[in-house]
């Protein structure tokens, strides 16, 4: 019942139908690996927000464009962590079926997953973040996110200029920033429950771990980055051995695809800030033997800003909207869709507060907006529409991260409690789904606490 999951059904009609964790793996936790702080000698709190999480920094940043290769020197680093997540969901009024991996249709106890990473430097100019998981709720392991970099060091006109080079298998995974959907708040959340909606855009997402991509980027004078690259898909025998499934093969990405990202970012010590633009395009191909095929093109803009002080009070702001055209020329041939053409609209907006960089205090609004049509969006939606809107709260500690905790720098922990209150689901604030459910019924409180080491 989570936003990837069903939007990974819905986005069969260019895809097949996607695997359902996987877009939820890409949202959930990463990049906080104590094996990259065991390699820089700094705490995990210079690197991320709140001392734990994908958000970043501005040493952060420079590190992910530096390849993951910055190092204090010292040998016998060994570049490997691991990550285990566990987690109690309760909606406000009880599913009408248990959702997939569940034992009961609320008030759910699960493991959610277990990772192993390869994360840091490999090699002077070659560092790698890699990650394999274990799904506590589909009792299967998996291929996970992969990023690995070659990054060079030189003048531009006379500036210093990092260029770089990027293997990865996830649109918009590779970006610096970790403010594209990739990893966007909330970074850990419900495998059981409702998630932002019932459907995503391609970037959001929809080709996590089923493709892989070359592109090449460019950092000068630590403030203006460009990057260019293309994807093609993985070959259903390559899923299977990823632990994919050839079953949910999404179908054939076409020569033309296309990812590219232009940013501007200022770090002034006590505050930061970046700001850019950023698109994805693609034909996807659904059924490999049969001609035909659906053209999305995702257009995106985000912005950051970042009040670090001293780091005792640290106060964030972020947002992006996401506009996504498709043509589905495949899907409309096959009557999965009443029109050929349609649209998609993401928003969100996100405020985060940190005393100390143990406790966290974080607030999101989300919109997602769509097309209707009669044929696509039938049951379980009101309106024939997608539409879906809501907030999310969070609260959380995270007691080690730094430099004198426990564990460091070896482990690192957080607990927290987040609510989700929808405003609008599939169409309506009320019986979207025309059996009675209102959104204000997904509302969902999950708690959770997320371990690496």
């Amino acid at each position: 019942m989570t936003s990837t999951r069903q939007g990974g059904a819905l986005r069969a009609l260019g895809g097949g139908l996607l695997l359902t964790t996987l877009g939820l793996l890409a949202s959930a936790p990463a990049l906080a690996v104590p094996s990259f702080a065991r390699q820089t000698g700094q705490e995990c709190a210079a690197c991320h927000i709140g001392a734990y999480g994908p958000q970043l920094t501005p040493y952060g940043v420079r590190f992910k464009i530096g390849g993951y290769t910055d190092t204090d020197g010292k040998e016998g680093k060994v570049p490997l962590s691991a990550m285990l997540v566990t987690s109690f969901t309760r909606t406000a009024k009880a599913q009408d079926e248990k959702p997939d991996g569940a034992s009961r249709t609320n008030n759910n106890r699960t493991m959610d997953e277990t990772s192993v990473f390869l994360a840091g430097r490999l090699a002077d100019q070659i560092g790698a973040f890699i990650q394999t998981t274990y799904s506590g709720i589909d009792k299967k392991g998996s291929m996970d996110q992969a990023d690995i970099r070659f990054a060079h060091v030189t003048e531009v006109a006379g500036k210093e200029t990092v260029l770089g080079l990027s293997l990865n298998n996830n649109p918009g995974g590779q970006d610096p920033f970790n403010s594209m959907p990739a990893w966007g708040f909330p970074y850990v959340g419900s495998d059981l429950a409702f998630g932002s909606g019932s459907i995503s855009s391609m970037i959001n997402g929809g080709l996590t771990a089923r493709v892989t991509g070359l592109s090449a980027y460019a950092f000068w004078n630590n403030a203006v980055y460009a990057e260019v690259g293309t994807y093609r898909s993985l070959s259903p025998s390559m899923q299977s051995k990823f632990g994919l499934g050839r079953a949910d093969d999404m179908g054939r990405l076409g020569a033309g695809t296309s990812y590219w990202r232009l940013a501007y970012m200022q770090d002034m010590k006590k505050q930061a800030f970046n700001a850019g633009i950023f698109g994805f395009n693609t034909n996807i191909q659904p059924d490999r033997s049969t001609p035909g095929s659906n053209r999305y093109n995702d257009l995106g803009v985000d912005a950051s800003y970042q009040f670090l002080g001293t780091r005792e009070h640290v106060a964030t702001v972020s947002t992006s909207y996401i506009r996504e055209r498709q043509t589905l020329n495949a899907a409309l041939d096959a009557g999965d869709v009443e029109n050929r053409k349609a649209r998609l609209n993401e928003f969100k907006a996100n405020a985060s507060y940190h005393y100390n960089q143990t406790w966290g205090l974080t607030g999101s609004r989300f919109i997602t907006q769509g097309s209707k049509d009669a044929v696509l969006y039938s049951d379980g939606y009101a309106n024939s529409s997608p539409n879906t809107s809501g907030y999310i709260l969070q609260a959380d500690w995270t007691p080690w991260g730094k430099e004198a905790s426990w564990g460091a720098p070896w482990a690192n922990l957080r607990l927290g409690v987040q609510y989700t209150m929808y405003t609008k689901y599939n169409g309506a604030k009320t019986n979207y789904d025309g059996n009675g459910r209102d959104a204000k019924d997904n509302n969902t409180l999950f708690l959770f606490a997320w371990t690496s080491f």
